[in-house]
């Protein structure tokens, strides 16, 4: 029990964590003696002013004596409410924690666990996924979690740190790229960054979302087999809704009149594209998120869109649009929004949206933006 006790105070974020609570109880000490010998000095005063100066001093002495039964008393109460909490926890059926990394694998794992998990979206709401490093109470989270959910080293590098300090007694980890084949940028416009070779936005083929539902869904199975037929269950009918939505764009993607996808964002719709048998062109050449357009690249995209006689021009969540709208400034396009559906805003979160839902969102505006019938 030691030994397991000086392994976890190893970690950083525990550390931090009893650092922090070693620093609130002195200052509650601090706060409590002075109030004690304030009180010890108003009784005395009251009962004779001119005995002031002689009580004064044994009476903080007397404060500093109940220091160390304070201390005590202090420690069980955190004890008894930490033992409390516990008790709330099992008196009730045990779910099982899930924190995730992107809100396609939030959505995808409150699905399958229903109200037998908690799921947590690790991002806070509005966050740009790429420029997100992890807080010492978030690595906290992952440790202290039954399940940890993340896409996979390319969409987010810095978890590889962070699996290393997780030890037997720490979560399950899924990656939900297993067993996915993903695309790989050429050597023509290879990036210098291992992290830019390869796309990770795997979540918008929905096919492939497919496939890390059911990953997803083994990690369920795996942590707690005793509610098997329910996780599987609930994970078929989500599996369900991503082939009807996966018709409906197929269906209403089939006979537009343009089949080019203008997008003034980061590449992150190439598996869709390719799966709807459209173009795709992304103002920003390669996969990495650190890629920045070029004025080859916009003057490109420019006559790609005279050319064709493409009216709408789509830009990305959380980001400033100000590439797509330098594009539409120069040819008369018109704006439309694309969600790649990393991580959503508070309003969306607040009224719900699902990974589903912003799908049809986008289909609508696809079928707006390539007119389709």
């Amino acid at each position: 029990m030691v030994k397991n006790f000086q392994v976890t105070m190893k970690n950083p974020a525990i550390s931090w964590l009893f650092d922090n609570i070693r620093l609130g109880l002195l200052v509650i000490l601090n706060s409590f003696q002075n109030l004690l010998v304030s009180v010890a000095y108003t009784s005395v005063r009251s009962r004779n002013k001119f005995e002031m100066t002689i009580i004064r001093q044994p009476s903080t002495y007397r404060a500093s004596k109940l220091i160390p039964p304070l201390i005590l008393f202090i420690i069980f109460l955190f004890i008894m409410c930490s033992c409390e909490r516990k008790s709330e926890k099992t008196k009730g059926e045990k779910k099982l924690t899930v924190i995730t990394t992107l809100f396609p694998l939030y959505d995808f794992a409150k699905n399958i666990g229903g109200q037998k998990a908690d799921v947590t979206l690790l991002l806070p709401p509005g966050v740009e996924p790429h420029a997100f490093v992890p807080r010492p109470g978030d690595i906290l989270k992952i440790h202290e979690a039954d399940i940890f959910v993340y896409t996979g080293r390319f969409m987010e590098p810095w978890v590889e740190d962070i699996l290393k300090s997780i030890t037997n007694q720490g979560p399950l980890v899924i990656d939900a790229s297993r067993a996915i084949k993903l695309t790989e940028q050429s050597a023509k416009n290879e990036q210098k960054h291992e992290q830019g070779k390869v796309d990770p936005h795997i979540w918008l083929d929905f096919s492939t979302a497919k496939r890390m539902v059911i990953n997803i869904l083994d990690g369920f199975l795996n942590k707690d087999p005793s509610h098997k037929d329910f996780y599987l269950k609930n994970a078929e009918e989500y599996t369900k809704k991503l082939d009807e939505l996966d018709k409906r764009f197929r269906d209403s993607l089939a006979s537009c009149k343009k089949d080019i996808i203008i997008h003034g964002g980061h590449f992150a719709f190439g598996y869709l594209a390719r799966r709807y048998h459209l173009t795709y062109i992304s103002a920003y050449k390669g996969f990495s998120p650190d890629a920045e357009p070029t004025p080859g690249n916009l003057i490109a995209l420019i006559k790609k869109l005279e050319e064709h006689d493409i009216t709408y021009v789509f830009y990305e969540e959380l980001l400033s649009p100000k590439v797509a709208e330098v594009i539409a400034r120069e040819t008369g396009a018109r704006l439309l929004m694309l969600h790649g559906a990393h991580n959503v805003t508070k309003d969306e979160m607040d009224r719900g949206v699902t990974f589903i839902s912003l799908m049809e969102h986008n289909l609508n505006n696809l079928r707006i933006g390539l007119k389709c019938p």
